[in-house]
């Protein structure tokens, strides 16, 4: 279910020098979302779950000749990338 941004997770939707479409796993209080152009998918009830389900979306569009790349924002609003789409395993080893 899509929803709008909290103030306290946003991250910009692309880096310079990283030309990847993005998916961001943020946590909010005792849920993790999704955020991926503007919205926001979930809430999932951990880190794993909402990974799994970005890596699968970020997967499929990646099929598309779309570079895709999934990242989780640390609680200092780091963000680590953990899954790129043509380098990294499908389905991922969580």
């Amino acid at each position: 279910m899509p929803r709008t941004f909290h103030q306290d997770t946003l991250a910009p939707a692309f880096l310079p020098g990283h030309p990847h479409t993005r998916y961001l796993i943020v946590r909010h209080g005792n849920a993790w979302l999704i955020k991926f152009e503007g919205e926001e998918f979930g809430p999932y009830v951990s880190e794993r779950e909402a990974l799994l389900f970005a890596i699968d979306a970020a997967y499929k569009l990646g099929d598309q000749n779309e570079p895709t790349q999934v990242l989780l924002i640390d609680e200092s609003g780091e963000a680590k990338p953990v899954w790129s789409y043509g380098q990294d395993p499908y389905p991922p080893v969580l």
